[in-house]
């Protein structure tokens, strides 16, 4: 075997120019792959981030039957032994209590619709980050009697910081609801839909607003990351009644953005496999260089006694020595570059920014340094490497030495 790969070694530096132009070409193509892959799924697992932060959590529980009919009816009463068992499974950082339901606020000679969500301030910081949202004022307090408005709601109203702001709406079991709140401070979400119709409450004003004591519409979790969800969705749905509470996690809350991102993978793998093709034909037109300048010297052996399934050995161990030190020297070079900017991602300005934050995502480039990358992109080449090999590996194998001679 050690002659072989002396032999092989040998062949593929006989024409160095050729040798170094191909693994050049499978370098660069396995750096491009790599750095194209790293950035796609880093922006998908920004983009879920952004998502479960900005207000869904990674899963929520509700009472069965309240997504699809969203009102106070289908409300359930807050069980702190439930949640008490829920904060201690495994992965599970934080649960935060949420009431939400609609009302029409007012001022003096401006109304709007708007959705009121009641919340306990500390815990939704934890997963929201609520607090450095503010532009104006300050933040809620426990048991406050004050509201949070976001910027574009205040704007429209017309109303700031001090300023009274008008409820009314229907309570549990159709009981009236109807307050006035002085408005403690100013939000401002980067989604322009979200910005123009959020009112926060504390819970307990919530409860109390709405005529629904203890009563909550879900409750939002958070993780440790998204890898263990499937883990914990698992252990929530064995832990819960499934038919007194429904257990949703983040894909079943926001479909759309599964579907924007399976569109855009599709996308991004189309583009790759585009250039996995151009790395195949490198390889694939080396080999074949090869076996046309040397068919001469492959007659000769063949003739003194050389075995042809030898030969296609030969062969083969070129091609892998072809793909491998192109691979590895990718691999080498790309994966330090990856980690730095995985820490350090790039900041996007101008035009491109806001673009992104109007969807409400930080405008930065995100690089995934998920292993799963850079061993999918070796494994893709060398597969290419062994097909490229199959004509060479044909042709000798039908090898006549006399004719191979006459070359």
């Amino acid at each position: 075997m050690t002659m072989y790969l002396n032999l092989a070694w040998r062949n593929i530096w006989r024409n160095k120019r050729r040798t170094l132009i191909t693994i050049s070409s499978i370098f660069f193509a396995v750096l491009l792959a790599i750095f194209m892959r790293s950035m796609q799924l880093g922006s998908y697992n920004h983009m879920i981030k952004n998502v479960v932060t900005l207000n869904t959590g990674y899963a929520q529980i509700h009472a069965a039957g309240y997504w699809n009919d969203q009102t106070l009816e289908n409300t359930f009463e807050a069980d702190s032994t439930m949640i008490r068992t829920i904060s201690q499974i495994e992965h599970v950082t934080q649960v935060i209590p949420r009431l939400e339901s609609f009302a029409l606020a007012a001022t003096e000679e401006l109304t709007k619709g708007v959705i009121v969500i009641g919340v306990d301030p500390e815990k939704e910081d934890q997963l929201t980050g609520l607090k450095d949202r503010r532009i104006k004022g300050d933040y809620l307090q426990a048991n406050d009697n004050g509201v949070l408005v976001v910027s574009g709601l205040a704007e429209y109203l017309q109303v700031s910081v001090g300023d009274t702001l008008v409820l009314i709406g229907q309570g549990y079991h159709a009981m009236s609801a109807a307050g006035k709140y002085p408005i403690r401070g100013i939000i401002e979400f980067p989604t322009p839909e979200l910005n123009r119709q959020l009112v926060y409450l504390t819970l307990s004003e919530a409860q109390w607003f709405y005529s629904a004591p203890n009563r909550l519409t879900s409750l939002a979790l958070n993780i440790t990351d998204q890898k263990y969800l499937s883990e914990v969705m698992h252990t929530l749905r064995a832990t819960l009644d499934t038919a007194t509470y429904e257990i949703m996690d983040w894909s079943e809350l926001m479909p759309e953005i599964v579907q924007s991102i399976q569109l855009d993978n599709a996308g991004g793998l189309i583009m790759l496999w585009l250039l996995y093709l151009i790395i195949g034909f490198g390889i694939f037109n080396t080999l074949v260089m090869m076996i046309a300048e040397r068919m001469r010297e492959f007659g000769v052996l063949v003739a003194v006694g050389m075995r042809q399934k030898q030969l296609v050995g030969v062969i083969l161990i070129e091609s892998i020595f072809l793909a491998w030190i192109g691979v590895t020297a990718g691999m080498i070079t790309g994966i330090p570059m990856l980690i730095y900017m995985h820490y350090h991602p790039i900041h996007l300005t101008g035009e491109a920014a806001e673009a992104v934050a109007s969807y409400g995502m930080e405008p930065v480039l995100p690089f995934s340094v998920e292993p799963g990358i850079f061993f999918a992109q070796a494994g893709a080449v060398l597969l290419l490497a062994g097909l490229a090999a199959i004509y060479p590996v044909v042709r000798l194998l039908r090898l006549r030495a006399v004719d191979a001679m006459r070359y």
